[in-house]
């Protein structure tokens, strides 16, 4: 047994958050080796970019985890958390582009792809661990040994084998297809990659004349700058106003090219006039409908989003927004511009550069994804693996059940190089795991290497086994795969977690995790999304530095529950560092107390006291609830658990009861036995803690009377079944409920804390009766009572006093000599008075009818909350007037 036996001092979490951390990190306490004998637990890291700043996302992310896993190493598991980031393709290299633009005015172009990539990886060794840092910051007790990055040897080996090994399949080839793209980038886009907001915009009616006929169709478009595309136009079959027209033919304004009007069921028929124009090259939803119809698709711009000569000689060269003011004025000029609506659109931005995107049909490596996500979908059906909650896994198998080929190919620098070589002679490509000089097929020396790169989800998709050492047989492999659990937000189940599914099924025969714990966004106080614009996010930093790591974790974690949005709100900081602050000072109590504590004395049954029984009772039944709600990733109600019994059980009731026996020098035993509880009590649930409260668990438990060197590897605390009183625990929780009504009538009367005042009970039975009697002096602690008068049923009630009923006893205070009746009456009728002016307003303005039609429904609802606050609080002085009047 050993301690720390130096002065707390204050509570100042800066002074000792870091220090720890060092120690533990020093220590290797984060690290464990692959041991078979023990049942394996492990994490990997959701990989933040490596261009990122620590935000609330983050935090929430690292917190549960971090909970998890050191929840698991107190249990003994042999536990492993592999931390990595990410390489964040075009956010870096827009980055390090600017950088270069700033310092010295270049392009990448200008110093070329060799020297530009020499850049980045400078720019990621001086800029790109800087979110390590802040997450240490928060106490996430991951194993750095083992940290990867995306770009890494290990991973690059994975990505590479991965490739070749699908293409050797069949299962990636080049296609030409629609894609989001960026003409600022220049690349090819993920549908993560794009933000789509809402922009005002138009909707233009155009008359497309038919061939042979004095008639023509109108369709309605948001784009007529892609007019000049258009190989179709289409109509639902089930238009009864427009059938009549397909198999017709109708000539493009502008280009006079001669197209046929086709049926199809994707047609909205409510939408602008039920026939849509039908540009395959520019449209992703048109793409589909030209590959359904065998229609040409023309590309009409250029890669950076200029007009080229397909769209016309006037129109080349012209930027998208000018061609398109160009193009309305023609069609108004040429009689086939009908009318004009204004329109509320979405419109996908590029999320690095805020470009609008613009849908291409580019030529690009792909994914088959038919094949793959048979095994994913099964895995998830069969419960192999688990979404917590499991209403996500609806939105999984939707996705796996819906998904097109994936688009792996990226126009940039920075990634992934694309292993795949083209013959300038034979033509061929040759994919292969090695750089090679010469064709595969004809051995010619003149080839040249695909400059693409790959997305960044295809390195992150293999991240629970390339992360191990894959395609080696590593230990880590053998013992930590699958991992345990992956925790993440359900916004990118379909860009992550769905395509770890299928790429861990197809290489490693097996699920990447078994359970996949699903959190939700952290909201501001008003509950809108943290986002730059809005200038409503939090830095997580700022807040650990203001008021602790602990109290932000422990705020992160309370009051959340799986796949739920949560509202951050700073005051529940504060209560959080004030609630590590109290377990300070209740521990600073405990050492004060310990100056002739025997570590070898440990009471026996007959020594324990009612009080003494009852809080091992609470802490067997704390320990177990922990633990259940742990298990089940129930991690906010487990931390209200532990959270309820440290305040209000512990520090408001035991605390206090331990006092006058602490203060006792007579009765030595009794101190002995005392001292025991609160120092069993006390450090098994700062273990218990540890996990949410990883700093001020561990500065306290080292003073603290302890076994073993930290707390981060203690055993987690287990029931023990020689301290479960069920019996003697239901006696103090009725004498505890007939305290509190003590304390709650002194307080509606305003009866001073110190002034005491006679208790007359008159429990139901003779058993009450003589646990009243034989505890009576917790009512002299801790209702401030100077007398307790206990009456038989039958014997009259007392008069002129106030009455509470708890289970087996009636509870009455004379409160008559205690306080000022006239005087409270006058506060009472002044506060009546007051609060009948608001009940007054909040009626009339609540049945005004003009207001509950204009004003929001959040703000109606909060003046009808007000109303029944202030309704229930006049309730409440009535009912203290009349108990004035009985006096």
């Amino acid at each position: 047994m050993e301690w720390n036996k130096e002065s707390l001092g204050t509570y100042a979490p800066n002074d000792i958050e870091m220090n720890w951390y060092s120690f533990w990190e020093k220590n290797g306490y984060f690290h464990q080796d692959p041991d078979p004998s023990r049942k394996p637990f492990s994490i990997v890291m959701p990989p933040p970019n490596v261009t990122g700043q620590l935000h609330m996302g983050h935090a929430l992310d690292n917190t549960l985890q971090d909970i998890l896993v050191r929840f698991k190493r107190m249990e003994g598991y042999n536990v492993t958390w592999i931390p990595g980031s990410d390489h964040a393709g075009i956010a870096t290299q827009v980055k390090v582009e600017q950088q270069l633009a700033k310092e010295e005015g270049k392009t990448r172009y200008d110093i070329g792809r060799e020297e530009f990539l020499k850049r980045v990886w400078a720019w990621k060794e001086q800029y790109g661990n800087r979110i390590e840092t802040q997450v240490r910051r928060l106490g996430s007790s991951c194993d750095w040994t083992r940290n990867r990055f995306t770009m890494d040897d290990t991973c690059a080996r994975a990505v590479r084998e991965v490739f070749v090994s699908l293409y050797e399949k069949g299962l990636i080839y080049q296609g030409q297809r629609i894609t989001n793209w960026c003409p600022h980038c220049n690349t090819a886009l993920s549908d993560i990659e794009v933000d789509h907001s809402d922009v005002a915009g138009h909707l233009w009616y155009v008359k497309y004349p038919i061939v042979g006929e004095d008639d023509y169709i109108m369709i309605a478009t948001t784009r007529p700058e892609t007019i000049m595309g258009d190989t179709a136009v289409a109509v639902n079959p089930q238009d009864t106003r427009l059938a009549k027209y397909i198999g017709k033919k109708v000539i493009v304004p502008l280009v006079d090219r001669e197209v046929e009007i086709i049926g199809d069921d994707y047609v909205d028929l409510e939408f602008g006039t039920g026939a849509v124009k039908i540009t395959p090259a520019h449209d992703p939803n048109d793409f589909e409908m030209g590959e359904r119809h065998h229609l040409e698709a023309i590309m009409i711009m250029n890669l950076d989003g200029t007009m080229n000569a397909k769209a016309g000689a006037k129109y080349e060269g012209m930027t998208r927004e000018d061609c398109r003011k160009a193009v309305v004025a023609d069609l108004q000029e040429l009689g086939l511009l009908d009318h004009i609506e204004e329109l509320t659109h979405a419109v996908g931005h590029c999320s690095r550069c805020k470009t609008i995107i613009e849908p291409f049909s580019t030529k690009q490596w792909f994914v088959k994804m038919g094949p793959l996500t048979k095994a994913a979908i099964d895995a998830v059906q069969d419960g192999k693996t688990k979404f917590v909650p499991d209403r996500f896994s609806k939105t999984y198998n939707h996705w796996m059940e819906n998904v097109h080929d994936w688009c792996i190919s990226r126009q940039l620098w920075w990634g992934h190089q694309i292993p795949a070589w083209y013959c300038d002679d034979c033509g061929q490509t040759s994919v292969s795991r090695d750089d090679i000089t010469e064709c595969q097929h004809c051995h010619s020396t003149h080839i040249h290497r695909d400059p693409d790169v790959l997305d960044t989800w295809f390195s992150s998709a293999l991240w629970p086994f390339s992360t191990m050492g894959w395609p080696e047989r590593t230990a880590d492999i053998q013992q930590f795969f699958p991992t345990s659990v992956l925790v993440t937000g359900y916004d990118i189940i379909f860009f992550w977690v769905a395509r770890m599914m299928f790429m861990t099924c197809e290489f490693m025969k097996d699920i990447p995790f078994e359970h996949v714990f699903i959190h939700g966004l952290v909201r501001d106080s008003q509950g809108r999304k943290m986002s730059k614009s809005l200038g409503n996010g939090i830095d997580p930093l700022g807040v650990c530095e203001e008021y602790g790591a602990d109290a932000l974790r422990f705020t992160l974690v309370t009051g959340n529950t799986p796949g739920n949005d949560m509202r951050f709100y700073m005051e529940r900081v504060e209560a959080n560092r004030n609630f590590a602050n109290k377990i300070w000072n209740a521990s600073k109590f405990v050492i004060m107390n310990l100056t002739d504590y025997d570590p070898d004395f440990v009471p026996t049954a007959g020594d324990l006291t009612l009080a003494d029984r009852w809080i091992l009772t609470a802490f067997n039944q704390t320990v177990r609830q922990v633990t259940e709600n742990l298990d089940k990733f129930e991690l906010g109600d487990a931390a209200d658990e532990v959270y309820d019994f440290i305040w209000n059980l512990y520090c408001d009731w035991y605390i206090e009861l331990a006092k006058q026996r602490l203060y006792k020098s007579d009765d030595q035993k009794s101190r002995q036995t005392v001292q025991y509880v609160l120092v069993y009590v006390l450090t098994h649930t700062l273990e218990m803690l540890h996990p949410f409260m990883p700093f001020v668990t561990e500065h306290l438990w080292q003073h603290l009377p302890h076994e073993g060197k930290s707390i981060i590897v203690a055993p987690w605390p287990k029931e023990q079944e020689n301290q479960e009183f069920p019996a003697d625990a239901a006696v103090m929780n009725v004498l505890m409920d007939a305290i509190k009504g003590i304390r709650n009538m002194r307080a509606e009367s305003n009866v001073p804390m110190g002034k005491k005042a006679p208790v007359i009970m008159v429990p139901a039975d003779e058993k009450m009766a003589a646990n009243l009697r034989q505890y009576e002096s917790y009512f002299h602690t801790l209702a401030f009572a100077d007398q307790v008068i206990l009456l038989a049923p039958s014997a009259p009630k007392p008069e002129n006093a106030v009455v509470t009923v708890v289970p087996g006893i009636e509870v009455y205070l004379q409160l008559k000599d205690l306080i000022d009746v006239e005087k409270e009456t006058a506060r009472i009728e002044k506060e009546q008075a007051k609060l009948q002016k608001e009940i007054d307003r909040l009626s009339k303005k609540l049945g005004n009818e003009g207001f509950l039609a204009k004003a929001p429904a959040q703000v109606v609802e909060k003046e009808r909350a007000k109303l029944a606050d202030y309704t229930d609080k006049m309730a409440a002085l009535t009912k203290r007037m009349a108990d004035l009047k009985n006096l």
